[in-house]
């Protein structure tokens, strides 16, 4: 049976240290890097990105909505992206954010999940608002072949916020997220179920008893920084990645200048 994801994870941030990485190209930071907007310019900066973290962190995440918005050019480019990087033996999350019922998650789960599909990835993003439920073929899926999923629990945008720290019967949505969640992670080791919980978040849910991997996005550009990430981790923070992007992809073009970025945060994030 394949290695959990979670023990997977786990295991690579004790080697590289508790962070992911984002590999973001929109418009603006293409123009600044001195990439046209194109499928040209978007394969450049997807290149210099593998050449700078593949290797060097624990976790990379390709923003599926910048590659989408090239059509079946842009999905080419990151179908090689994502063998690139793991290619490299670094795992990478394909942020998505997919959720669905039935076949139609289950199709999703197979494009990227599926040992050998062209947009194979380590893990997927995925929303619950359906109901955890819903992504139950995802979730089993990633747990057959050792892949993963984060489910989005905690959002620091402020629509997400009004509704995710409402309450039903006395507990938040958040955290009946988390605790939904965390049901699917018994049995040793660190689980494949993950939550995505922003380090922004005004009233984040408790994750003692998740035993999964929490990537938290928010740090840096968004305004939050490693020390707020360790606050909301608790006795968790063996299981938080903070999730960079804009302060890290803000140093590029340059190879040496982005992996200086990198290697910054991954000392802030040391115990």
């Amino acid at each position: 049976m394949a290695t959990a994801f979670g023990d997977r994870l786990v295991a690579a941030g004790r080697e590289y240290g508790r962070l992911c990485v984002g590999i973001d190209p929109h418009a603006a930071l293409l123009e600044a890097w001195g990439l046209a907007d194109t499928v040209d310019g978007l394969r450049a900066f997807s290149e210099i990105c593998v050449e700078a973290f593949a290797g060097r962190v624990a976790l990379v995440k390709p923003q599926v909505a910048f590659y989408e918005r090239f059509g079946a050019a842009g999905f080419a480019v990151l179908e090689d992206t994502l063998a690139s990087i793991r290619g490299r033996d670094t795992l990478v999350v394909a942020d998505a954010k997919r959720g669905d019922i039935g076949s139609t998650m289950a199709g999703y789960a197979a494009a990227w999940l599926a040992p050998g599909g062209p947009l194979e990835a380590d893990a997927l993003t995925l929303t619950p608002y359906l109901g955890v439920g819903s992504l139950e073929p995802a979730i089993a899926l990633a747990g057959e072949h050792g892949k993963g999923v984060f489910v989005m629990a905690a959002n620091s945008n402020p629509e997400a916020e009004a509704f995710q720290a409402s309450r039903i019967d006395g507990r938040m949505v958040s955290q009946r997220m988390v605790d939904e969640c965390a049901a699917y992670n018994g049995g040793g080791g660190v689980g494949h179920v993950g939550v995505v919980v922003g380090a922004t978040v005004a009233a984040p849910p408790a994750l003692g008893g998740l035993n999964a991997p929490v990537l938290m996005p928010g740090v840096g550009a968004q305004g939050a920084s490693m020390a707020d990430a360790a606050a909301i981790a608790g006795d968790a923070a063996h299981l938080v990645f903070p999730s960079v992007s804009r302060s890290v992809l803000g140093a590029g073009p340059d190879v040496a200048e982005l992996r200086k970025r990198v290697a910054d945060l991954q000392e802030q994030a040391k115990p």
